[in-house]
């Protein structure tokens, strides 16, 4: 199996745009930067017009501001939890997918036609299962390996997921009917079929609960506060005002970034979000991998 990224060296990395956050928060750095001048710009005019000299401390800036980056941090790790959290459950449907058609295989009927059903109705399970997080209809790809009625009965179906975990469990009822497959080898497959219902379950949670709400507007309250008084704490500090709006931008971009971050992570299924799962190359993994075991299909003694 292919990795799905491949590292391009430093200077690459470090200057790349795709793939990265910074065209996401460039307008807001800007914003900042030209705050940043508005407030030198007042400054200066009060000073020289009205003799006025408005500013602030620093020093409990640098105490906020590494409270700022602790919570950004917590923020960051908690996405980045549910990123992983997900690739788990998909690292699962892998396995589990393996796991119930290699038991198919090895316990179930040597009925060609039933083998046939079991392969294409399990590689479609994950098609079913990353259509259903993004709210997509059915592809190309379930129609190669069910057709197209069985590709029409999946849309309309109101859980595609559970449909073809259905059909899964209408084939393994017909292998222990109809084959005779025995009640120990039924349990075994079945077993599998249900662990892949549990992970889809395990990622439509993490869909539908998403970070509180409350967090993210508290933080990036703090974020706005934070760079709003920036400029004005470094008006005494600096010899050239002017460099204020440069400064302002330099600190306002890794807080940006790693706010977006945080944002980009939550959500790992979607396709419009950095670093989203590939979902799409993990299911297509499963499908050549489990077509591959029909053409290992062992003959039936006779």
């Amino acid at each position: 199996m292919r990795s799905y990224q491949t590292r391009k060296g430093f200077w690459r990395e470090a200057i790349a745009l795709q793939g990265s956050v910074t065209v996401h928060v460039l307008p807001s750095i800007l914003f900042f930067g030209l705050l940043g001048s508005i407030a030198c710009g007042i400054g200066r005019l009060m000073q020289h017009m009205f003799g006025i000299n408005y500013t602030l401390d620093v020093s409990p800036l640098g105490f906020a501001g590494a409270v700022l980056g602790i919570l950004l941090v917590i923020r960051l790790n908690a996405g980045y939890d549910r990123w992983w959290e997900a690739r788990t459950k998909w690292g699962g449907i892998v396995n589990q997918s393996r796991n119930l058609v290699i038991s198919a295989m090895a316990y179930g009927p040597y009925d060609s036609e039933w083998r046939q059903n079991v392969v294409r109705w399990t590689a479609v399970f994950p098609y079913a299962a990353h259509l259903s997080l993004r709210n997509e209809q059915p592809s190309a790809e379930i129609d190669n390996l069910i057709g197209n009625q069985g590709s029409r009965e999946l849309a309309a179906a109101n859980h595609m997921p559970s449909l073809v975990a259905l059909r899964i469990g209408e084939l393994l009822k017909d292998a222990t009917e109809r084959f005779e497959m025995d009640g120990f080898s039924f349990m075994q497959i079945d077993r599998e079929r249900s662990l892949l219902v549990d992970h889809i379950g395990a990622c439509e949670r993490i869909l539908a609960t998403p970070l509180p709400r409350i967090y993210s507007i508290t933080i990036r309250r703090f974020i706005l506060l934070f760079l709003l008084m920036l400029p004005i704490a470094l008006l005494h500090v600096m010899d050239s005002a002017w460099s204020i709006p440069i400064i302002t931008m330099l600190v306002a971009y890794p807080l940006l970034t790693l706010d977006q971050i945080g944002v980009e992570l939550e959500n790992p299924f979607s396709e419009s979000n950095l670093s989203h799962l590939p979902l799409d190359d993990i299911s297509a993994n499963i499908e050549r991998n489990l077509l591959a075991m029909l053409e290992l299909e062992p003959t039936k003694n006779q």
